[in-house]
């Protein structure tokens, strides 16, 4: 791949006010941009990616040819942010749970699609990887 300016881009829900919230406590997390799912780029890229745009969590690591999803994605930023093992192994396990009450807590409507672990980046998908870093910021300092 070219020169980016993110080793990663983060895809998340927007209208989430706690995930907008989460995404912005991880802006120290050097290499990384965010983009929201319902950005026409990102929908891209999952479909490049699933042949479909599935509503996860997904983070697209560019330096690996790697696509992260839900507890995956989870687990991969807390390594990035440098959050103790014990905090990775506990948002890893207990990701489903979390994110459950959170939805609850926060009112959401849409549950996530049941799309989880590590995948290898498709041809498509790294053909989509510039729009997708196009379209990216840094992790959003407010909620959006």
């Amino acid at each position: 791949m070219t020169d980016s300016q993110f080793d990663g881009v983060l895809v998340y829900d927007g209208d989430c006010p706690f995930c907008s919230a989460a995404a912005s406590a991880l802006r120290r997390v050097d290499g990384v941009g965010a983009v929201a799912h319902g950005d026409d780029a990102a929908r891209a890229f999952l479909e490049a990616q699933f042949d479909d745009a599935p509503f996860a969590l997904v983070l697209a690591d560019r330096r690996t040819d790697r696509v992260y999803v839900d507890r995956d994605a989870a687990r991969e930023l807390c390594e990035r942010a440098g959050v103790p093992v014990l905090v990775q192994d506990v948002v890893g396990e207990n990701y489903e749970s979390i994110a459950d009450a959170v939805r609850t807590v926060v009112g959401a409507d849409r549950d996530p699609d049941p799309y989880h672990g590590t995948y290898e980046f498709s041809a498509p998908a790294a053909a989509a990887y510039a729009d997708l870093e196009a379209a990216a910021g840094s992790m959003p300092l407010r909620m959006e």
